[in-house]
């Protein structure tokens, strides 16, 4: 049982149900519409607090949380709580990953529905006493094509959805397996393929730096004219200034959009056209999601207080300092990694191969597994990854994860290698930790060494070595006013194939990749940040 001095704060306004189970179990006070100073000064009683959107949870909140054991949002997203603060205090932060799941699907096929049938404009038009039938001719679902953007566990949701509605599915999502796709009806596809097929979007995957925009003006110039979309996700997927210009040009039959960059959002560019349906975060907004979440939140806090591990911790439990020092610098290197070969990989993935050689494989490298698939499904899913759930994750994606350990190591102390099987191939990074620094060591079957630092790009060709290629590679970059920081060479035999890459100090545009790419013997072109 837990101990019933056990004492929880809450602040914002959570379900009855939630309050109950905490309540055979602890002390609870409900105190909402605290000053985050009041908190402060409050806080160091208590072992537990739970908060959902409103209360922001700041370091100075949990430094002064003495006695918090677990800090819990009862909602999905985490936005509001310093996890990193938290961690460093020792403690867990969980959540409710799945309890809006159903609501969120539910809103997002509400808004597909209200804008194949043009229900909030007739509903406005016919309350202003004007009856005009036929300027609100919709369109039926059945046989149309529906872009699911995200395969986690709503844009699932919203694939079962569909499929009552006769529709085709088709979905973007490179960290799901095939066979998973194919059992919610999906055809896996590229995102260019996916903006060009679609008769009807939809996003389903977390804000990013790499997802801002992920909809923007180069992207709805290549969508199916008369396409709509929908954004139950995140505000700062789609460009908001693009989308109205799409929909002014008719390019962009219309869009429904539930979130926003900044919110609450009383103002926006898209509150102007009629074709464009918004509503104010709705999503999770159902009775059934608040008692799903608050339930879950206090079952977990509950379990915390019996010794137990909560199902969705949000942060990775305690490690000793002497494995923690040791695998820091790793964890680093596994997110640098998993980064490099996201981008490089092509095809849907089904396996996940993690190398730990050297000194490295003589620890619990449980959390480097936990940085690997987080830091793989990181521009994909708003599930955040750790040592207690990255297998359970990973299995619903329909994902293998082997591991291997070897406490020898050739060249280098440690060496981590992170291999991705696709449907295309096979994609192997390393890396090594010098002098506290990350280094890529190895790319696919090439060797070479590495530093990536913040703000860098890096360009990778693949090529067959001959004489005169650098020197043309140079040329065009040159001629593009883009400067060579430093240049990285690896290949398989002379005037056999080669990787070249190239760090730069600024981005290389395409048309300047297209011209690489057109230089005799390159067989591909890819541009990365890390």
């Amino acid at each position: 049982m837990a101990d019933k001095r056990n004492k929880v704060l809450v602040t914002d306004p959570i379900s009855k149900e939630g309050i109950d189970v905490l309540l055979k179990n602890a002390q609870v006070d409900i105190k909402t519409g605290l000053k985050p100073e009041e908190i402060v000064a409050i806080i160091g009683e208590y072992d537990a607090l739970i908060v959902r959107s409103q209360t922001k949870v700041s370091t100075a909140i949990i430094e002064a949380g003495k006695k918090l054991q677990v800090i819990a949002r009862a909602g999905v997203g985490i936005d509001n709580v310093d996890v990193e603060a938290a961690t460093r205090c020792g403690i867990v932060v969980i959540n409710a990953p799945t309890g809006n799941t159903v609501s969120a699907a539910e809103h997002a096929f509400a808004l597909i529905l209200a804008l194949a049938r043009n229900i909030p404009q007739a509903n406005v038009s016919l309350k202003n006493c004007v009856w005009k039938r036929n300027e609100f001719m919709g369109t039926e679902l059945r046989g149309k094509t529906l872009g699911i953007i995200g395969l986690g566990n709503v844009g699932s949701e919203v694939a079962k959805r569909a499929q009552a509605f006769e529709m085709r599915l088709i979905g973007n999502d490179p960290l799901v397996s095939v066979e998973y796709a194919k059992k919610l009806g999906v055809e896996l596809v590229d995102k260019n393929h996916l903006l060009k097929e679609s008769d009807f979007i939809t996003l389903h995957i977390p804000l990013t730096p790499q997802t801002k925009g992920y909809i923007s003006t180069k992207e709805l110039a290549m969508v199916k004219p008369g396409v709509r979309i929908v954004n139950c996700a995140r505000g700062g997927l789609i460009d908001d200034k693009a989308l109205v210009k799409a929909v002014h040009n008719k390019k962009v039959a219309g869009a429904a959009i539930d979130v926003f960059e900044k919110e609450p959002c009383t103002e926006s560019i898209l509150f102007g056209e009629d074709k464009i349906i918004v509503t104010p975060h709705l999503g999770a907004s159902t009775t059934e999601a608040q008692v799903l979440a608050a339930r879950d939140v206090a079952e977990q806090i509950v379990d915390i207080f019996k010794g137990l591990p909560a199902r969705a911790a949000i942060n990775v439990p305690y490690i000793p300092s002497e494995t923690l020092t040791a695998l820091e610098p790793y964890m680093k290197l596994a997110t640098v990694l998993c980064k490099l070969v996201y981008k490089l990989a092509e095809g849907q993935s089904k396996t996940i191969r993690i190398k730990y050689n050297g000194d490295i494989a003589n620890y619990d490298t449980n959390p480097l597994k936990a940085a690997v698939i987080g830091g793989l499904l990181e521009g994909m899913s708003e599930e955040r990854v750790n040592i207690v759930n990255c297998n359970i994750i990973a299995a619903k994606r329909g994902l293998t994860i082997i591991e291997e350990k070897e406490a020898t190591c050739a060249n280098y102390a440690s060496l981590l290698t992170v291999e991705i099987t696709t449907t295309e191939g096979v994609w192997t990074v390393a890396g090594t930790v010098m002098h506290n620094e990350s280094h890529i060591v190895r790319i696919k079957d090439y060797w070479l060494d590495i530093v990536p630092t913040p703000g860098s790009y890096f360009l990778f060709s693949d090529h067959r070595d001959r004489p005169g290629f650098i020197g043309a590679v140079g040329k065009i970059t040159g001629d593009a006013n883009v400067n060579i920081s430093s240049m990285h060479l690896g290949r398989l035999k002379p005037r056999g194939q080669a990787l070249l890459v190239l760090s730069l100090d600024e981005p290389l545009p395409e048309k300047t990749q297209r011209q690489i790419l057109a230089i005799p013997d390159v067989y591909s072109v890819k541009l990365v940040a890390l």
